[in-house]
């Protein structure tokens, strides 16, 4: 006779089944079904895979939201999933909080506002639940938020506060964050002496504790950032390397292209070291070619384009050919702050260069004409020469009334009177010495 089989199928979970139904459904169907299980199957006991379909709830939610712009009900999700939170671990709650986060930042830069309006709501529900350690953490991004916004001023205020807060707790990994935020907003400020001191400090915190790849190239930008300021473009190069590497290495292609962009600016603006046999213009060269290699394909683009541009306007000392570059790649090089600042400084050396090389052979000559060989603006040429008076690039005067430039020769310094002064004084020292000396023998 044979066996009867008594095994039976196990019954499958009522919420697993309403999740697997939901992620058939589309748009606000979708999102209805998920809130209904997320809000839902209070009766039963929440074990371990109950707590895992919620979590998915959520994050499906968000990004579902997200990607339709309803950007209301992502700022709201936190009072629907409330109920949720009060019935898992904190340390769940702050990894549910900060995914969410990180799903409404990978949508783009348009929804900082929307961003920074989330993380002042967690941060107030945070203060309700006296879960600090969770609050310190979406203060750290607010203030990335911020930086982004270019709100510096409440981004230091926050900052300031919340290092105080982590230096009585001794968290050294938050505090490596929170300094290279610090830091970013100094450097912003142009106050490189106190970025500087904060990316030190962050360093020293990261000693003490494991420094993930990524956290390591963003202090290694950061410190060629704060050379490149310092116009130690060389130093700045090498450090942007090491970040590019660190960022290649991980697959993160937006920061591995701007640290790319700023190995190419540290080429276009570096000068050749002191005894180098290499030319002027042989970084220029590297710089269009690095733009353009096989070794950085997959980065190709208007990014790089721009880069190559600005290279090649470089090396022709063209004003016209910088300005049509500018031009072109406006939202490319304009967006970011670092490149900007040392394109308009590049800017200024091309101008003075080529200021100085029309005005060479005369002695006078008419500012209108020399603004007509140059293509600017008379005011905007003016304003540069008696700004190159001023640093003493220029020898000479602005006749203003006359609308003239007169160029004086610059005196040959003879080192007979420097050595002929330094005679008289060694002289005057022996008078008085052995005047004293006298005056002694007399008492």
């Amino acid at each position: 006779m044979a066996a009867m089989d008594t095994s039976a199928d196990p019954e499958e979970d009522p919420m697993q089944a309403a999740f697997d139904a939901a992620s058939e459904l589309q748009g606000a169907a979708k999102s209805d079904a998920l809130v209904a299980i997320l809000t839902g199957f209070a009766d039963a006991p929440l074990g371990e895979a109950g707590v895992r379909l919620k979590e998915d709830c959520i994050y499906a939610l968000a990004t579902l939201n997200v990607g339709s712009g309803n950007f209301d009900f992502v700022v709201g999700l936190l009072s629907t999933a409330a109920p949720f939170f009060a019935l898992v671990a904190k340390a769940k709650v702050a990894k549910i909080v900060r995914r969410l986060l990180e799903i409404v930042g990978e949508s783009g830069p348009g929804t900082l506002d929307l961003q920074a309006d989330l993380c002042g709501r967690v941060i107030a529900w945070c203060v309700a639940e006296k879960r600090t350690f969770l609050r310190q953490r979406v203060e750290c991004r607010l203030v990335a938020i911020d930086f982004e916004r270019a709100k510096y001023d409440a981004a230091l205020t926050l900052v300031n506060r919340l290092l105080r807060e982590l230096k009585k707790l001794d968290d050294k990994q938050l505090l490596v964050e929170t300094h290279l935020s610090e830091a970013r907003l100094h450097a912003a400020l142009q106050n490189i002496p106190k970025a500087k001191a904060a990316l030190t400090a962050a360093r020293a915190n990261g000693n003490a504790v494991y420094v993930g790849p990524s956290l390591q190239a963003q202090l290694d930008e950061m410190s060629g950032t704060l050379h490149c300021e310092e116009q130690d473009y060389h130093t700045a190069h090498s450090y942007f390397l090491e970040a590019y590497e660190g960022y290649d290495g991980l697959d993160d292609g937006p920061r591995a292209t701007r640290c790319l962009k700023y190995m190419l600016l540290c080429q276009i603006l570096q000068e050749p070291e002191p005894g180098s046999a290499r030319s002027a213009t042989a970084s220029l060269d590297a710089a269009t070619a690095a733009a353009t290699s096989k070794q950085y394909v997959k980065y190709a683009g208007p990014q790089l384009d721009a880069m190559a541009g600005v290279a090649r306007a470089a090396k022709a000392r063209s004003l016209e050919a910088f300005e049509a570059t500018t031009s072109r790649y406006g939202a490319e090089l304009q967006a970011d702050l670092l490149i900007k600042h040392h394109l308009g400084l590049l800017y200024d050396t091309i101008l003075e260069n080529n200021l100085a090389k029309i005005i060479e052979p005369f002695s006078c000559v008419e500012i209108d004409r020399v603004a007509e060989l140059i293509a600017l603006p008379k005011p905007k040429v003016e304003k540069k020469l008696a700004q190159m008076i001023l640093d003493k690039k220029l020898t000479g005067v602005l006749a203003q009334g006359e609308g003239r430039l007169m160029l004086h020769t610059e005196p040959n310094e003879d080192p007979t009177y420097e050595a002929s002064l330094a005679v008289i004084k060694n002289t005057a020292d022996v008078v008085e010495s052995l005047f004293g000396r006298a005056e002694a023998l007399d008492s």
